[in-house]
């Protein structure tokens, strides 16, 4: 059983609807006890950093996702689930302390760049489908290099001895990480990526059953 972690800022039903399409058994829950229980955890998110952190703290579930996650159990942390893995976020009101994250993979997330390294202008957000170069892992398992995925998001994450994946848009910057043996975090939305999302959400699922 998947428990989606719902802490009211995710798009929960698009990551559900995907999770059923390739034969997950999914629950919705905002319930510490039952992600406490869960054999596999899925965080998604669409949001600011600063809120996200707010409103897990608030329903008792920074705690309880960041100790399932040191058990071992498998994790995915979809765009901003992912953000929240690191140590702290630039994404807050003005004048206010950075936001403190689950703290498991070290660094602070922070705005993309609006011009690369020779002045070239991006557009910030990055929304589209873009290129994404990965080490080898069951987590791509039968996706060729430089498949597009769908992206769509105004912070990245930094580089870390986590990195599984990477990407360009202004700089070139982490799009996948891995903490343990099976914890990940993906920049990119697998359940808006069409073929190449569902291939990846498919090797997640498999991956969780062999843990």
């Amino acid at each position: 059983m998947i428990a989606l972690v719902d802490y009211k800022k995710g798009n929960i039903r698009s990551v559900e609807k995907a999770l059923q399409a390739v034969g997950a058994p999914v629950v919705v829950t905002s319930d510490p006890a039952e992600i406490a229980a869960a054999s596999t955890i899925v965080l998604p998110g669409v949001g600011a950093f600063a809120d996200a952190v707010a409103s897990m703290n608030e329903l008792g579930l920074a705690g309880v996702v960041r100790q399932r996650i040191e058990d071992g159990v498998p994790f995915l942390g979809i765009c901003l689930g992912m953000h929240l893995l690191f140590e702290d976020g630039t994404e807050r009101p003005e004048g206010e302390p950075l936001p403190k994250g689950l703290g498991l993979i070290p660094g602070t997330v922070d705005m993309l760049p609006r011009v690369d390294a020779q002045g070239n202008a991006y557009k910030i957000p990055h929304v589209g489908w873009n290129t994404v170069e990965f080490a080898e892992d069951p987590l791509f398992e039968g996706i060729p290099q430089g498949e597009h995925f769908y992206f769509t998001h105004s912070f990245a994450v930094p580089e870390s001895d986590c990195t599984l994946a990477t990407t360009t848009h202004s700089i070139t910057f982490p799009c996948a990480v891995k903490y343990g043996p099976c914890a990940y975090g993906v920049q990119f939305h697998p359940e808006k990526s069409s073929d190449a999302g569902v291939a990846l959400l498919r090797n997640f699922v498999t991956l969780a059953k062999e843990a």
